[in-house]
């Protein structure tokens, strides 16, 4: 049973609620649906990052990439594999066979692909499948072999 001094709590409540309930429901026209933007054809097209590229993280190391944008490094027999390219984003995994990690990793391209700003992190050390060591962040640019092909690709 209520108490008289929760009487008026309750009958607002269920005021509240009555008018809720009497509100039209309003119906959306389902053809109608966001989309999202499509990346540039540029984006899609894997070759803008083959070439030979600089990874600065402390030291340089130099990254050779296909046309998919898989390649290989020497610090510890590496090697990238692309999982996406879109919107200037690229995502992938590394792996270093030497000394049995891989992780993954994010790169975030200036818009001639020239260069970008990237973050890795450890997915598995050794049998450890829940590492809790940090990644960390690196800059990545285009060694100037490369830049013919992208010119290519991204001209109109």
């Amino acid at each position: 049973m209520l108490r008289t001094g929760y009487m008026p709590a309750v009958v607002a409540v269920l005021s509240l609620l009555g008018s809720a309930c009497a509100t039209p429901v309003v119906q959306r026209d389902e053809s109608v649906r966001p989309t999202m933007p499509s990346p540039s054809a540029a984006t899609e097209d894997r070759r803008v990052l083959a070439g030979n590229w600089e990874y600065e993280d402390g030291a340089v190391v130099t990254l050779t990439l296909d046309e998919q944008g898989n390649g290989t490094y020497p610090w510890k027999d590496g090697r990238f594999v692309t999982t996406m390219l879109a919107d200037h984003t690229w995502h992938g995994q590394w792996i270093q066979k030497e000394n049995d990690r891989e992780g993954g990793f994010t790169v975030t391209f200036s818009p001639d692909f020239q260069e970008g700003e990237g973050r890795w992190w450890y997915r598995r050390i050794g049998t450890d499948q829940s590492p809790d060591q940090p990644g960390g962040t690196f800059h990545l640019s285009r060694k100037p072999s490369g830049t013919a092909a992208v010119e290519t690709l991204l001209t109109p």
